[in-house]
């Protein structure tokens, strides 16, 4: 699982020298990139074997912040100085922030949110470098080896013009996401937009870049502007138990109430929803979750994610509203 190269050095997150100064898999994935762009593979592989793997990086995906109980990842993000520091963002772009809202039908506050958990509005967008995280998860690591090494493909096809940089100086995510919103490759490629038409997508340096690009990716999976998130409910002694493999919206408010979910304030009985519980969290404490809820799961897929992101959203809202009536 850890590669042929773990050894001390790799086991105290030291980057391992590659004997052959090639990686597993590496020519395959040269001879792919090469032929679908016309890519110099001498290029490629230069890129490629300057790249290291690093130990730390494959002990940071074993120990996702997303394994916490609710009570302790809340916390990380719902901080009085991140809603602040929200609150002023919300109001320094607000122009920015609601035009692109209305062109790509999304709620501001979410995208406002999004940023905030993500990177703290762009105070911490990663030290890893890019390449080196993909190589790392994409050809060393077999569990979601597919996944990381789609994305390392799709890194060295982008062009120029869409990446913040020189692709071997990109820094990010230990699991090789990029920016203040923190997209990853493919991610980048279908959603990222250049709003200040500057020629390029830079989702470190520009923030309509930045801002447009969350928006896009939000009016992409179906955000429903308007449309509630999530909703607290009661759930009854005896409530039938619901498997469901993701937050995708499968059944009617009217139908999960018949089942002993029942939402505590009014909405639509047609509406499609789904039952969340979050981790740590007593199964009697429930919330209905809508569209939206799961749209900012194709985000990060935890419903704890999707939570705290509705949680800031609505803190931010909250503290912009209470300036506006005092002033």
């Amino acid at each position: 699982m850890f590669g042929v190269f773990c050894s001390v050095w790799g086991l105290l997150g030291v980057a391992l020298p590659l004997a052959a100064t090639e990686h597993p898999g590496q020519a395959q994935l040269v001879t792919e990139v090469a032929a679908d762009t016309g890519k110099d593979p001498a290029g490629l592989n230069r890129l490629l074997s300057a790249a290291q793997r690093r130990q730390s990086i494959l002990d940071a995906i074993s120990r996702p912040a997303e394994g916490k109980p609710w009570s302790r990842y809340r916390p990380i993000f719902l901080t009085p100085k991140r809603i602040h520091d929200g609150v002023v963002f919300y109001r320094q772009h607000r122009r920015l922030l609601e035009d692109l809202g209305q062109r790509y039908g999304v709620d501001p506050a979410y995208v406002v949110a999004i940023l905030g958990v993500e990177t703290a509005y762009g105070a911490n967008t990663g030290s890893y470098k890019v390449l080196d995280a993909l190589v790392t998860l994409g050809l060393y690591y077999p569990p979601r080896a597919v996944f990381f090494r789609s994305q390392l493909k799709t890194l060295l096809e982008l062009p120029p013009n869409q990446l913040a940089g020189p692709l071997d100086q990109l820094t990010g995510s230990y699991a090789g996401a990029q920016g203040w919103g923190q997209f990853m490759p493919d991610s980048i490629r279908q959603y990222g937009v250049d709003a200040d038409g500057d020629g390029r997508i830079d989702l470190l340096h520009s923030i309509p870049d930045i801002v447009a690009s969350v928006a896009n990716y939000l009016h992409g999976h179906g955000w429903q502007p308007g449309q509630p998130v999530v909703v607290p409910a009661l759930a009854q002694s005896g409530a039938t138990a619901l498997q469901a493999k993701d937050a995708r919206p499968r059944w009617s408010v009217q139908q999960l109430e018949a089942w002993g979910y029942a939402p505590t304030r009014a909405v639509d009985p047609a509406a499609m929803a789904t039952v969340v519980h979050l981790a740590g969290e007593p199964e009697a404490s429930c919330w209905l979750g809508f569209q939206n809820f799961y749209v900012i799961t194709t985000y990060n897929r935890s419903p704890l994610y999707a939570m705290a992101v509705h949680q800031l959203a609505m803190a931010i809202q909250a503290g912009s509203t209470a300036l506006d009536q005092a002033q």
